[in-house]
């Protein structure tokens, strides 16, 4: 039996004016580099994600970075709520812990907010994938999702 519904609804990334047909070809309705936003319809699903002191996402990174290799990094996430929620780095769905070229900085801010910067401190080739930052605490749980690629330069 079904209680609820989840619509799913993809936010359409445009190629200018071009609808898409810009530089490259057509990208088509579904090669858009922007998230899938998920609505949940079940009302005990919505106390959750709804919830007024629940963990919420509120400053991120932008969705997709080129590095260069040798290069630096850095990705962003602030997220408030009521505890103070707690902040994980994930990359390509494995939680990541710090080592010598992979560190996380935290600053609580009041009793409410916490900001997270991970760095990535010389690059290579095995660091391109698909960042999450995940902010959790007794209410609720936000991610956001960052893609990242190598480029090589020639000259």
């Amino acid at each position: 039996m079904i209680t609820g519904m989840i619509s799913v609804e993809c936010a359409r990334g445009g190629g200018g004016r071009g609808g898409g047909k810009g530089r490259g070809g057509r990208r088509g309705q579904y090669g858009s580099k922007m998230p899938i936003l998920i609505r949940h319809r079940n009302p005990a699903s919505a106390s959750y994600y709804e919830h007024k002191d629940g963990a919420r996402i509120v400053k991120s990174s932008h969705f997709e970075l080129d590095y260069m290799l040798g290069r630096k990094i850095t990705f962003f996430c602030m997220a408030t709520g009521y505890p103070r929620p707690e902040i994980t780095w994930f990359k390509d769905g494995i939680e990541l812990y710090a080592h010598k070229y992979f560190q996380v900085h935290e600053w609580p801010i009041g009793n409410d907010t916490m900001k997270s910067k991970m760095e990535i401190d010389p690059t290579t080739q095995k660091d391109a994938g698909y960042y999450e930052c995940q902010a959790d605490n007794q209410y609720a749980i936000d991610r956001r999702g960052f893609r990242t690629d190598y480029v090589i330069y020639t000259y």
